[in-house]
């Protein structure tokens, strides 16, 4: 009877302790001190309305511009735990493609929650993360309408006329211009916005040499804002090899969208594609 009564005592103490954990780990609905990784992440945060809530987030987080002014704890890739512990958090927002695992491990242990958010390209991923953060911030109604806004403007830009022109989007952080190829968020905007990515029969970002990219004869080409202005600029972009002869360069359809709009899924994708749809360049062409 003895042993039986210390295999209950033992049994209802870990169901206990795994209690604890798992409400440690649960996302306040409450959460006044909240961290966001991932750019997309913060600006839903915003979209939400609930950007008051905000204590820091990551270099990745552009849009809106009161993003830029928190304090940021790193890019969302490699996230440094003391770093995010010094903001004292009561809840993590992180994009399910925030890393490495054994930082985001340490954090959850720690007894910080911490929410993955579906961070695929796709629409039906926007949706889930719109509806992911509402939840663990306690406003769902708030993101249903939101999804609502966002679905009712993609229907509205997916209306305008389409090109169907050859497009690469293509940036260039190392030295070697890389190009978005399947399954990225930039390869999506491309596609929603009736254009053809020349490099939808790869997978990923990669290096395109000068020699490929004159081959592959882009009518527009697509550039984040930042990676060209910290590449000289638009004049040194079109006097690279390879870009100064494709169609593209020689029509003046070099097109210049924020970081987020290109390489972001977010809830201004409905703009990126109004803006790629109604660029003259593209409109003349088609």
């Amino acid at each position: 009877m003895a042993a039986s009564l210390v295999k209950t005592i033992a049994a209802l103490t870990a169901a206990w302790i795994a209690g604890l954990a798992q409400a440690a780990n649960e996302a306040p609905a409450h959460a006044q001190r909240v961290v966001t990784l991932g750019g997309t992440v913060t600006e839903i945060v915003y979209a939400l309305d609930q950007g008051d809530r905000l204590v820091g987030d990551d270099v990745s987080s552009l849009y809106p511009e009161a993003a830029t002014k928190l304090p940021r704890v790193g890019y969302y890739r490699a996230v440094p735990v003391e770093g995010v512990l010094a903001l004292d958090p009561d809840l993590i927002l992180a994009s399910e493609q925030s890393g490495p695992p054994a930082a985001l491990a340490r954090l959850k242990d720690i007894g910080v929650p911490v929410e993955i958010i579906s961070d695929k390209p796709s629409v039906e991923s926007l949706n889930k993360r719109i509806r992911q953060i509402g939840n663990a911030l306690g406003v769902p109604e708030r993101s249903e309408q939101l999804i609502k806004s966002v679905d009712a403007a993609l229907r509205e830009v997916q209306g305008l006329p389409e090109s169907h022109l050859r497009a690469v989007l293509l940036m260039n952080r190392t030295g070697t211009p890389q190009g978005a190829g399947s399954d990225t968020a930039a390869s999506l905007v491309l596609e929603l916005s009736g254009l053809i990515n020349v490099l939808a029969d790869q997978k990923g970002y990669k290096p395109v040499s000068a020699e490929a990219l004159s081959a592959l004869a882009p009518q527009v080409i697509v550039v984040p804002r930042m990676a060209l202005e910290a590449n000289g600029g638009m004049e040194k972009l079109r006097a690279m090899p390879g870009v100064a002869l494709t169609p593209a360069a020689t029509n003046h359809c070099i097109v210049v969208l924020d970081d987020l709009l290109a390489l972001g899924t977010g809830p201004r994708l409905p703009q990126a594609i109004r803006t790629l749809k109604e660029m003259p360049c593209v409109a003349r062409q088609g």
